[in-house]
């Protein structure tokens, strides 16, 4: 056997099932591959389904909880805006019975105690006044309803006509406010 060589691998002469396998290999995917392909795209494609569908359903669940979170704070805004004028009527009863004279004290007193109330219920509830004095104009919060010189740097709030309200922070009425124009100026020709 030493006399003989081991033939080399490219000597050899393929069978007939050999060369139709091999063709098979190098061409078109077999059957099975091609199933097995098929089934992996399959896969591939419900995993992404899936990623869809699970997101799908976090983002609906955020939606839901911010909507009940604002129905939550934002639910008694009907509501708060129809107390709103009784708010007003109470102030307006108040500055009328301090300066008014003879007016009872146990009156007065009585009915400052019963707007007191009134606004801890209010607030209670989210409700809370915006009353701007001294502070800078702004027009997200604050209806400028004139301007008056003052003492007072320009557009700072020297008035409020009417007390303004914010529901949780926003605002569902703005304070209508008497804005400074700043220091008059001092004509030095008279």
């Amino acid at each position: 056997m030493s006399d003989e060589q081991a033939p080399e691998p490219n000597d050899i002469e393929p069978t007939a099932a050999e060369t139709d396998a091999s063709e098979t290999a190098q061409g078109e995917p077999s059957a099975e591959v091609a199933d097995t392909q098929a089934l992996l795209d399959e896969i591939q494609n419900l995993k992404e389904a899936q990623l869809r569908l699970a997101a799908e359903s976090q983002n609906v669940r955020r939606r839901a909880e911010a909507d009940v979170e604002k129905a939550r704070k934002f639910g008694a805004e009907k509501l708060m805006r129809e107390m709103l004028p009784v708010a007003d009527s109470f102030e307006r009863a108040l500055e009328a019975a301090r300066v008014m004279e003879g007016f009872d004290g146990a009156m007065l007193e009585g009915i400052e105690a019963t707007f007191e109330l009134y606004t801890q219920a209010l607030a209670k509830n989210g409700l809370a006044p915006i009353n701007p004095v001294n502070e800078l104009f702004d027009p997200a919060r604050h209806q400028a309803i004139s301007m008056v010189p003052a003492p007072a740097p320009a557009n700072t709030v020297v008035d409020v006509v009417q007390t303004g309200y914010a529901l949780n922070d926003r605002v569902l009425r703005a304070a209508m406010v008497v804005v400074s124009q700043g220091s008059p100026s001092v004509d030095e020709n008279a």
